[in-house]
């Protein structure tokens, strides 16, 4: 329990205030991502945001909810359950103060349609500031506090300190183009990006990756799990796959044929590890535990589902004969899509789940659990149909112009039906969603009120 202050209430958790913008984020960036597909398919839909600007709103809010849901996860898990002391509680509260403000500066500059920056990050590259500053106060908070603990760290805490020490390095990378440098090259300026692109999603992975096996470690309470030789191969195998994969994205690009062999050869092995981490999980976990982590639980499952998925789709696009067709199409958003929603999400959705009833001191009441649950089933569901209209989308975009030789006017009306389908099926996730967070935020609430 945590201490008394005042009146006779609880500290508040700062952590819990992660987790709130988390939510918040994951909410608006799903509902600019809906606007944004009906804005692809119907002219003129809802012009007082416009495409141009829906889509970076989609890209960034969605973005700052793996990291504030992954970083609110690492704050709370360290002290609670890793047996150490956070280095700097002032410190983690500066970092959540400067993640928000830049947030919100970063919105005002789309809505004004201020932007000037490159993939993922299309604000004014003077934003980055804040970000860069407040990933080294992530990071000199975090190994402060690991560095204390004297037994061999759980494979978790690897992977969180690896996630956290590349993104810094990525990010940084990613910003190499505002120097003439780079940006008057044009060959190095778009291996450098893509490079620092691929290797930034691999970077977030292994904060996503690293709080999946926490979970498993803390629902099972068995650290076996997190200590054990397949979980550090996974991590090792993730490592090389951070640092190479993202070369099958630049196989247009005439560089090096060493790199692109390396990059098809290793292509999203840590996934596959980790399906098979998950699977032994799900089949030893035993029945009373499952029954008291259930909604935490299903969430782990389902990205095991959408692991294998979107693992087959990623090895075949990373086939040269079949990247030439597919790379820029809609099946590169498709295998975003299911890696962002189908694996990410659910695991850190699961994280959310288990992270707040264990803040808040309250679980979910029976009709709350039932509302989650049908949230979860409509999300997963429906995530397949719009996962698959977007594969049928990019196949079809990809031969009709490799092909046929087709007009972009003439490829989008061929393709529109699916992409309807894509904008319908998104509404529905986002009400799945709503579904399993409404009943959180409501346990978020009380929390705040009483603290």
């Amino acid at each position: 329990m945590e201490p008394l202050t005042g009146k006779g209430k609880m500290k508040r958790e700062t952590s819990i205030y992660f987790i709130l913008f988390a939510i918040l984020s994951l909410l608006g960036g799903i509902a600019f991502g809906i606007l944004g597909a009906f804005q692809f398919v119907i002219p003129k839909f809802f012009e007082l945001i416009p495409f141009v600007k829906c889509r970076p709103l989609h890209v960034s809010m969605v973005i700052a909810w793996i990291f504030l849901s992954a970083t609110g996860g690492i704050y709370y898990y360290l002290p609670r359950y890793c047996n150490v002391k956070l280095f700097s509680n002032k410190l983690q509260k500066i970092h959540l103060w400067i993640f928000i403000l830049t947030g919100i500066g970063v919105i005002i500059s789309y809505l004004a349609g201020k932007f000037g920056g490159r993939e993922y990050w299309e604000f004014p590259p003077v934003l980055a500031i804040p970000i860069i500053i407040s990933w080294i106060i992530f990071g000199f908070n975090y190994f402060k506090t690991v560095f204390t603990k004297t037994e061999p760290w759980p494979v978790y805490l690897w992977m969180w300190g690896t996630g956290i020490f590349f993104f810094l390095f990525t990010y940084l990378e990613s910003n190499l183009w505002n120097f003439s440098y780079f940006r008057d090259h044009l060959i190095r300026d778009i291996t450098v990006q893509w490079k620092a692109g691929g290797s930034m999603v691999g970077s977030w992975n292994m904060l996503i990756y690293g709080t999946a096996i926490f979970l498993m470690d803390r629902i099972q309470q068995d650290n076996r799990i997190a200590k054990s030789r397949l979980a550090f191969i996974m991590y090792f195998l993730g490592l090389t796959n951070l640092i190479f994969n993202w070369a099958h994205h630049i196989y247009i690009v005439p560089n090096a044929i060493w790199v692109r062999y390396i990059a098809y050869g290793i292509s999203m092995t840590e996934l596959l590890i980790l399906g098979k981490l998950i699977w032994n999980w799900k089949r030893d976990l035993t029945k009373s535990l499952q029954d008291f982590h259930l909604l935490s639980v299903r969430f782990i499952i389902a990205s095991d589902v959408w692991i294998v998925l979107n693992l087959m789709l990623s090895i075949l696009l990373s086939i040269p004969a079949i990247n030439i067709f597919t790379h820029g199409t809609h099946l590169t958003v498709a295998h975003a899509m299911g890696s962002t929603i189908g694996i990410n999400t659910m695991i850190l959705i699961a994280s959310c789940l288990f992270l707040i009833p264990d803040v808040t001191k309250v679980q979910f009441s029976k009709r709350q659990s039932l509302t989650i649950s049908i949230g979860f089933w409509m999300m997963n569901i429906i995530l397949l149909f719009f996962w698959v209209a977007l594969i049928l989308a990019g196949y079809h975009k990809g031969y009709m112009v490799v092909e046929d030789k087709l007009t972009f006017q003439e490829i989008m009306l061929k393709i529109r039906p699916y992409l309807m389908v894509v904008a319908i099926t998104g509404t529905v996730i986002f009400a799945g969603v709503l579904m399993v967070f409404v009943p959180a935020l409501k346990l978020i609430k009380a929390y705040l009120r009483s603290t």
